[in-house]
């Protein structure tokens, strides 16, 4: 039988051995939805509309990846804890409950968000232009909504038992698959936005057949069992309490993409909620490795601190910080230098281009704070410091995006002033909730 023991070797190389095919498979999961705005930025005379359109959704789409988030980043941990402290049938239980609260409530949002569509859309900013290319996105990308929470809200269980290339392996079939419908879809079927949304579809339900066939096989040190699929409350309870702080970030994250995407329709028009578009799938790209690092460290700290190796958590929590700083410096200083090259990958548009040269800029000011804010909120999710890293997260965007998004443009700063939140919000975020971790979390493992 396959057995990993985190505890055992050097802290640093179990990190990296985590967090490599990690970010790998992070980076093919990008490709579900960078490529459809690639591909469609370049939509033969859609002009910025196409790419407005997929703007408009995404609060929709990061709803559905808050609950991803609310059950899968709640059990991958207490998972990891329960393996640490050799509590195999509680592990078990919480895989069990972990799959039974995504594919219910998968189901819940797929007839909300589809029956409401309409309006939902208008509400997020849309004009008569913009809507067509929403809704002909979002009704049949809705349809997948129990694939992609099932196939990432379970995937990590794939990495916290020791399998990360198979974890890698979880989004680089699907896609690879949506990489190759995409322009068949789109171009070929000509079926435009509507094409890139099937391509989506079909590329995660085979993402999540194989998340279930491994899991459900012998190869799993612990599989999904059937009698561990009834929702035990108390152990859901515990699942959504340290799972929250990752719903919250996704949560705010819609609540800041509405803000953003009704002040720049006020402020801007169509084209900066297009601009905002753009930006957004670059800083989807450029946090990634950060983000990858410290997903990465995540069972490898929880596990350590299941079997109170507490001085190579405190190594693994160094390293994660270090590492991430230095990325976040270079992934700053490729935006200062490209802005240009960054903006022409997704769109055309030369209008587009002009104005996100400067928004580019600005938004991503400072951006290794973003690493003190992923390093602080990742330790304390490990650990199960629940309430911490619930309230870093509404710090960040519930508190200071959001309202600065609004107040920002109203005091002068106009359209420049949406891009301005975010480079705020990092420094006083990220710095808030490092240096509390470093108080409350690091100096007491000694």
């Amino acid at each position: 039988m396959h057995t990993t023991d985190f505890s055992k070797g050097k802290v640093w190389q179990n990190i990296i051995a985590q967090s490599i095919p990690l970010i790998l498979a992070q980076l093919v999961q990008l490709l579900y939805n960078v490529v459809d705005r690639i591909y469609i930025g370049h939509l033969p005379g859609a002009d910025s509309m196409a790419l407005t359109g997929i703007g408009l959704v995404f609060p929709l789409t990061t709803l559905i990846a808050a609950f991803t988030f609310l059950f899968g980043t709640g059990g991958t941990p207490l998972f990891s804890i329960a393996r640490g402290a050799g509590m195999e049938e509680r592990a078990e239980k919480i895989l069990g409950n972990t799959v039974s609260l995504l594919l219910g409530t998968s189901v819940v949002l797929f007839l909300f968000c589809y029956l409401l569509r309409r309006p939902i859309l208008y509400l997020f900013g849309a004009s008569d232009a913009s809507y067509m290319y929403a809704d002909a996105y979002l009704r049949i990308y809705l349809i997948g909504t129990s694939f992609t929470m099932l196939a990432t809200g379970l995937n990590g269980f794939i990495n916290a038992q020791g399998f990360p290339r198979v974890g890698m392996l979880t989004t680089l079939l699907g896609a690879l698959l949506n990489l190759v419908l995409d322009p068949v879809f789109i171009f070929r079927m000509d079926m435009g936005v509507g094409g890139a949304a099937l391509a989506t579809v079909l590329s995660q339900a085979v993402s999540c057949i194989w998340v279930l066939k491994f899991l459900t096989g012998k190869r799993a040190i612990l599989p999904i069992k059937r009698a561990s699929l009834r929702v035990d409350i108390k152990l859901a309870g515990e699942i959504m309490a340290l799972g929250m702080s990752g719903f919250i970030m996704q949560g705010t994250n819609c609540l800041v993409q509405v803000v953003c995407n009704a002040s720049l329709k006020v402020y801007g028009g169509d084209v900066y909620v297009g601009v905002m578009t753009v930006i957004n799938s670059a800083r989807e790209i450029l946090s990634l490795p950060v983000s990858g690092i410290t997903n990465g460290a995540q069972p490898v700290l929880g596990y350590n601190y299941g079997a109170k190796e507490y001085e190579k958590v405190r190594q693994g929590i160094r390293f994660t910080a270090g590492l991430g700083i230095a990325y976040t410096v270079l992934a700053w200083f490729l935006v200062i230098i490209s802005p240009r090259l960054l903006l022409s990958v997704f769109t055309e548009d030369v209008v587009m281009i002009e104005a996100g040269i400067d928004a580019l800029r600005l938004y991503f000011f400072g951006f290794f704070f973003m690493a003190f804010q992923f390093t602080g909120q990742s330790a304390f999710t490990s650990l199960g410091y629940s309430r911490h890293a619930i309230f870093f997260s509404l710090l960040r965007k519930a508190v200071i995006v959001a309202p600065l998004t609004v107040l920002l443009p109203r005091i002068g700063f106009g359209v420049e002033g949406v891009f301005l939140a975010e480079p705020i919000s990092n420094a006083i975020g990220g710095l808030a909730c490092f240096i509390t971790m470093y108080f409350v979390l690091y100096r007491k493992l000694r």
